[in-house]
């Protein structure tokens, strides 16, 4: 306790700083998940992916990012055995925070679009299993998370396979598919605008102080109403945006007017997925700030819960924008133009499938990697033209980059553990 009282402001002041280099290397990293599509698609380039996914990011991860985030807070140790040495959960997780910022941005520079889920979980189970004690870890919560590890890209891949074979069939294999596209794009842009409705009203606006009650009852019942209206507002400024297509004839290709269609989806897509991914993966910065900020201000206390403070989500979603305009271009590159061939039908297909699995883990508060669910969506939809389409050696080299995180993740955060324990005890 005496440590806690004494070095309480440096801690304090440290969690920020190591939080904020960790949301740092999620904008530099992960963010290319979010964006990665778009800009393999040619649907925007790499400075309007950036501009949409700082407003996007930001707002996910203010909005929506408090759920998973008392995940990988509390979910992983069992607090209780720290209850007379708090200073070891300060440790940790100001090593776990830097630890992740380190390999993330080592992985940035290299290019490789690892998963910071991985990084933090692997940090966190590293420090506390070896530091604190094995019987620390609650390894079924661990062996959940692992499971998401595996559903996340088989449900994203699902989807997206299932969503670019619908467009297939209503849009591109038809007669007509530049006004079929005009017909059926509005309900795809109807979807967008649902998800992001949906997982706002039920798990952020709480987050900002805000409740809605219509007096339908339940939370859900509340939010389907509203989330059917935003859905139809994007779909009206949308339509705006279809109705300036016009269609010239192209003897080389008549899909060229469809994809240009597509490319305006597309845009949508990317908002949503820049949200999605804000609202998951701004808890693997705050998550380890939110359980050090707890323990100082209560003097050493380990709250079995917490509430989430503003200024924290402020700290991840500021980290996440910072690192994305700085040094996201390199991975965006890696899993737009290396996987498969994308084009706007296509990138469609997978952004909202990966985005539509996130909102959904979110929702449920299982911190899935956003790397897996958006490889595994790319994957569907280049299974949908043929195991030919997809680049394996890329494959093969993001699978390798994922398999070193968790050993790298945990490896340093056990040194950096050591290293504060020895400067402070």
């Amino acid at each position: 306790m005496n440590i806690i009282a004494e070095h309480g402001t440096l801690f304090l002041a440290l969690a920020c700083g190591f939080g904020f280099f960790m949301a740092w290397g999620i904008g530099a990293n992960d963010v290319a998940n979010a964006m990665g599509t778009s800009v393999g698609s040619r649907a925007l380039t790499i400075k309007q992916a950036i501009l949409i996914a700082m407003v996007f990011e930001f707002m996910g991860a203010y909005l929506a990012g408090g759920e998973v985030t008392a995940t990988i807070r509390k979910g992983i140790i069992d607090a209780d055995l720290l209850t007379d040495t708090p200073e070891l959960m300060v440790y940790g997780m100001l090593s776990a925070l830097l630890a992740a910022g380190t390999w993330l941005m080592i992985a940035s520079i290299k290019g490789w679009p690892v998963s910071t889920t991985h990084t933090i979980v692997g940090a966190i189970v590293g420090f506390a299993s070896v530091g604190i004690s094995v019987d620390a870890v609650h390894w079924g919560a661990v062996g959940k998370i692992v499971m998401s590890w595996v559903v996340s890209p088989v449900l994203a891949g699902t989807i997206s396979f299932s969503l670019f074979m619908s467009v297939k069939m209503l849009i591109l294999d038809t007669d007509d598919p530049f006004h079929k596209a005009k017909k059926f794009i509005p309900i795809y842009m109807w979807m967008v605008g649902f998800m992001i409705g949906m997982v706002t009203l039920l798990k952020g606006l709480k987050h900002v102080g805000l409740d809605i009650d219509l007096g339908l009852g339940s939370n859900f019942a509340n939010a389907l109403p509203i989330a059917a209206v935003i859905g139809l507002a994007v779909a009206a400024l949308g339509g705006v945006f279809l109705a300036r297509i016009k269609e010239t004839p192209n003897p080389d290709s008549r899909f060229d007017n469809v994809e240009q269609i597509f490319a305006i989806l597309m845009v949508f897509t990317a908002c949503a997925m820049a949200f999605a991914h804000g609202s998951n993966d701004v808890a693997n910065a705050v998550g380890p700030l939110a359980a050090i900020a707890s323990t100082v201000q209560s003097g050493g206390l380990i709250a079995a819960k917490s509430a989430m403070p503003w200024w924290i989500l402020l700290v991840g979603g500021l980290g996440i924008v910072v690192g994305l305009a700085t040094y996201g271009w390199k991975v965006i590159a890696t899993v737009g133009r290396k996987i498969t061939e994308l084009t706007p039908s296509r990138g469609f297909a997978a952004e909202l499938g990966a985005a539509s699995t996130v909102v959904i883990a979110s929702a449920t508060g299982l911190p899935v990697s956003t790397t897996h669910t958006l490889v595994g969506a790319v994957l569907g939809v280049g299974f949908a033209r043929g195991i030919g389409a997809i680049n394996l050696r890329t494959i093969g080299v993001i699978f390798m980059s994922w398999i070193i995180t968790l050993p790298a993740g945990a490896g340093l955060a056990i040194i950096f553990f050591f290293l504060f324990k020895g400067i402070f005890s």
